[in-house]
């Protein structure tokens, strides 16, 4: 089944308080709460959003989880049914400080990020555009633009694209192009490097 403007959700995941831009898929058995995905983006199975923006081209492998719940450890348990209390308890209510506090922790993606299999991305991370994140990976702390990060705690590897490259391509900004000129340029997408497709494209 071909992408379209209209997004394809899997009939098995939840996407609930969240917005999903064209050309994106949302895998099975995967959820996305008080989150954004922009256009061309895609979650495979069994991922997990909260609180999360991610943008363009992202691609987002299966078991990812963008922003996993945090619970209050200063608290004398940590069990939730001290924050959602109205779960449990018919009289009481849930903390809304703690979803305060989770939402202003936000995870924020940029634009053609790679995420792999299984990675975890904390609370309060920020990852750069054009970024890579391995497999397994637990993202603890902001990952540059354009770097490749991998482990537990993840940690830089290396750059993507020399510093003035990865420049160019943020002020080229391929990725807010209309449809239609992505198809234009599909093959130079696919045959030229990064330094080649932008001489022929900053003109």
């Amino acid at each position: 089944m071909k992408l379209s403007e209209t997004p394809r959700i899997h009939e098995t995941a939840v996407v609930l308080g969240s917005t999903v831009g064209r050309y994106t898929e949302i895998g099975a058995h995967t959820r996305l709460d008080d989150s954004a995905m922009g256009d061309y983006s895609y979650i495979v199975d069994y991922g997990q959003m909260m609180f999360a923006t991610v943008g363009k081209f992202c691609s987002i492998a299966s078991h990812v989880r963008l922003n996993p719940s945090n619970h209050p450890m200063e608290r004398v348990t940590s069990h939730h049914f001290t924050y959602r209390a109205g779960d449990y308890f018919p009289d009481a209510e849930n903390d809304a400080s703690i979803f305060e506090w989770r939402r202003a922790h936000a995870v924020h993606v940029g634009h053609d990020v790679w995420i792999g299999h299984g990675a975890t991305v904390m609370p309060g991370v920020s990852i750069g555009n054009g970024a890579v994140v391995g497999a397994g990976a637990v993202v603890t702390r902001d990952v540059d633009p354009y770097t490749i990060v991998a482990g537990v705690p993840a940690r830089p590897l290396r750059r993507r694209f020399a510093p003035d490259i990865a420049d160019r391509i943020d002020a080229l900004g391929w990725w807010d192009w209309p449809h239609a000129s992505l198809r234009t340029a599909l093959a130079d997408f696919q045959r030229l490097d990064a330094a080649s497709f932008l001489e022929k494209y900053e003109r």
